[in-house]
């Protein structure tokens, strides 16, 4: 019968989509008899493997629900493993980690322990199970999760008392006893504990593991994809830039706000509740998380694994408890900041600043709409989000804008309607105009164009076809019929003259597939494509252009600055429009911090710099504030103090103002047409798959003298020449 499963499981392996490894799975799904997979329950698994020659290399595939935690040989190997699940609906994704370096001749110890999040919310779908998957393979040695490992449920961990987290969140608020469990347990005998819950079938507090009666490849945890993204990047711990104590609490001060763990060493009693979050614990009136430590007798050190965000981490520590010392874990997106800029006006200085710190905690699992309410991959921020990147992180940064793209596609409805946020298995509504801009030309074709990453579009392509010519219906003029989905948001805030803005979304998605399209040899659907578009743009160009404005024909407020930005950016709105358009801009500031790149992005088209940076300096200082590193959500500082969409102004910032622009996919060759207003200065770099590309702008008057650093095998088009490779001084 074994053998019979397991031909079984190679044959479900082999037919796994496309972006599944071809991998036969040797391990089983192993996890602990008497366990029910509980919410927010953790598992701690140990295996002694005896080697007799190390091997060069020893690759583990490690798959879980839902993160994990690798010691060898009671060293640590991975910081929080796994993903949340989610490449499609009811599959998961593995890690490929190199163990071969942590292993040693003799007796070797392999110790997992699992956080099984056991629960709904946005960014991850629940299999119900928490299990481990191990299978490490080489010649001569096979290191397989089986019912021969040790397994044990922590009972230590549970759930704090503090109010439940939101709904949004798939995590807990963690609560660790140190008299149930003991926290070395990767590194010495677990004994059974002196009190607490003991499971009522369990003859003996560490047993054997079973194996769990489904194969890799079958539900409940259902395909599995190799990890698309870096492990986290682990910071190490840190010291506090400042601890101050005010009655029973320690207010101990970030460097900024990121992704921490709290520390701390003690002596205490026995049973002491020490309570530990950060100033980010409820935000917009939902729960965030934070976690309990409950002490026993003598001093002990102990580390909170759930990540947390904040400017402030705050210890509340009972009076008999004697602080011996506090610190802080980082971890993070694995990407540098490599992006810099620097100009003459100290406002838009200190925007970018908080932009680049926004834009990454925002990213982990998924691109963030922001890290501690929802921590949800919202389409709408994700397009804002993967744009920023290409100016302030370095590549590493694109294969999370790529595993968006998969997932959002991956999560498609039989009905061929997409929604967001993704992964998700608590919510399930679309909003159509987010995603034609997620599919479309600032976001899909962007993501191509920018990064020079075509891999994706053939898999993407069916997809994106068959959302926008069978979701969506035409009407008599050959306009798209308005569609309110599960929510009609097209942006925040009021004056929206919806209708028109849907017509330019949907002709936005139409240029991009039009574009995939002729990528992939498809004419037919090229043509099709721009038909419909130039059907589109005579109704504009007719009866919503009403000879100063676009405005849709009945809507009773005045002309939505949004509608004329998509009108401008996309190619319907011609020059000679721009007169009545620049008005409408002068007197309207409808865009919320998400449609708000757009808008300058059309002043830049137009000719227009110095009204797109007067524009910036009204609007940005409203969502910066001196105590937060981080951008506000919206302009009247609400929602989130971490909302990564509001930093979309520095993509203007470097394609318009700086004006590097990307003439071929990925950088091949660019352009350099500043617009600087009234800047005197300005200097920005960023990373590309070629190479780094610098620019220093200093005006003069009318004209600009001008360094500009060309990477290898890119050209530079610039005051009507062309720049090879190196450095160059030139006048524009």
């Amino acid at each position: 019968m074994r053998k019979v499963l397991t031909l079984l499981s190679l044959v479900l392996c082999l037919g796994l989509r496309a972006g599944a490894e071809d991998y036969f799975w040797k391990a089983r799904w192993i996890s602990k008899q008497y366990y029910q997979s509980e919410t927010n329950s953790w598992l701690a698994f140990r295996k002694d493997v005896d080697i007799e020659k190390v091997p060069s290399s020893l690759v583990a595939r490690i798959a879980v629900d839902t993160k994990y935690w690798l010691w060898i040989n009671g060293e640590p190997v991975i910081y929080e493993g796994g993903l949340k699940r989610g490449p499609s609906i009811g599959g998961g994704y593995y890690d490929k980690v190199e163990i071969a370096p942590y292993l040693k001749p003799g007796k070797n110890r392999i110790s997992v322990l699992v956080w099984f999040f056991g629960k709904a919310g946005f960014s991850h779908m629940s299999s119900g199970t928490g299990a481990l998957l191990f299978d490490a393979r080489c010649p001569g040695l096979e290191i397989l999760s089986d019912e021969s490992w040790e397994c044990s449920v922590q009972y230590g961990y549970g759930t704090a008392s503090h109010p439940v987290t939101n709904y949004r969140l798939s995590e807990s608020n963690i609560r660790y006893d140190a008299n149930l469990f003991d926290y070395n347990w990767f590194q010495t005998p677990v004994p059974k504990p002196e009190s607490g819950p003991v499971p009522r079938k369990a003859p003996e507090w560490l047993g054997s593991s079973i194996e769990l009666p489904f194969l890799p490849g079958e539900p409940p945890m259902g395909e599995l994809v190799e990890r698309p993204i870096p492990q986290w990047k682990n910071y190490g711990l840190k010291e506090y830039p400042s601890v101050r104590q005010r009655g029973d609490t320690l207010y101990c001060k970030l460097p900024y706000n990121g992704h921490f763990s709290p520390w701390l060493k003690v002596e205490a009693p026995k049973g002491r509740v020490i309570s530990m979050s950060t100033d980010h614990d409820m935000v917009s009136g939902a729960k965030c998380v934070s976690a309990e430590y409950v002490t026993r007798e003598g001093v002990q050190e102990y580390e909170s694994f759930g990540w947390m965000n904040g400017e402030m981490m705050m210890y509340v520590v009972p009076s008999d408890v004697k602080v011996l010392g506090v610190k802080y874990r980082e971890t993070g997106y694995d990407s540098e900041f490599t992006g810099t800029f620097s100009c003459s006006d100290p406002i838009l200085n200190e925007y970018w600043e908080k932009a680049r710190r926004t834009l990454y905690v925002c990213m982990r699992d998924t691109y963030y709409d922001c890290p501690d309410r929802e921590r949800a991959q919202w389409w709408g921020d994700e397009v804002n989000e993967l744009n920023e990147a290409f100016y302030i992180l370095d590549r590493n940064a694109d294969m999370l804008a790529r595993k968006g793209i998969m997932e959002l596609v991956g999560w498609q409805k039989p009905d061929g309607v997409m929604y967001a946020p993704i992964p998700c298995s608590n919510y399930f509504k679309e909003l159509p105009m987010q995603i034609l801009n997620s599919i479309g030309w600032f976001g899909f074709r962007n993501y191509w164009f920018y990064s020079g990453d075509d891999s994706f579009v053939a898999d993407v392509y069916p997809a994106v076809h068959k959302y926008i010519h069978e979701v969506w219906k035409l009407d008599s003029e050959g306009l798209p019929i308005y569609r309110n989905g599960g929510w009609d948001w097209p942006d925040a805030g009021s004056h929206q003259d919806k209708v028109a803005q849907l017509h330019l979304w949907y002709y936005l998605a139409l240029k991009a597939e039009a574009s995939f399209a002729r990528m992939l040899g498809k004419e037919g659907d090229a043509a099709e494509d721009e038909t419909i578009m130039a059907g589109i743009e005579s109704v504009l160009n007719t009866r919503y252009w009403n000879g100063s404005a676009y405005i849709t024909p009945g809507f009773e407020d005045l002309p939505d600055d949004r509608v004329q930005a998509l009108a401008v950016i996309s190619g319907v709105a011609s020059s000679d429009k721009y007169p009545g358009i620049k008005r409408v801009f002068a007197e309207r500031y409808n865009s919320t911090t998400y449609m708000f790149p757009y808008v300058l992005d059309a002043l830049f088209t137009m000719g227009e710099p110095q009204m797109a940076i007067d524009r910036m300096r009204k609007m940005f200082p409203t969502i910066m504030k001196d105590d937060c590193t981080t951008l506000w959500e919206h302009w009247d500082h609400s929602g989130t103090c971490n909302h990564a969409w509001a930093g979309g102004g520095v993509i203007s910032m470097v394609r318009q103002m700086a004006g590097i622009d990307a003439l071929e996919p990925g950088h091949k060759s660019f352009s350099l047409k500043p617009q600087m207003g009234d800047l005197k200065w300005l200097e920005t770099g960023f990373e590309t798959n070629h190479g780094r590309i610098d620019v220093s702008l200093v005006k003069k008057g009318k004209r600009i003298d001008a360094t500009v650093t060309v990477p290898e095998g890119t050209t530079c088009i610039a005051a009507g020449k062309t720049l090879g490779p190196g450095t160059h001084k030139i006048r524009l």
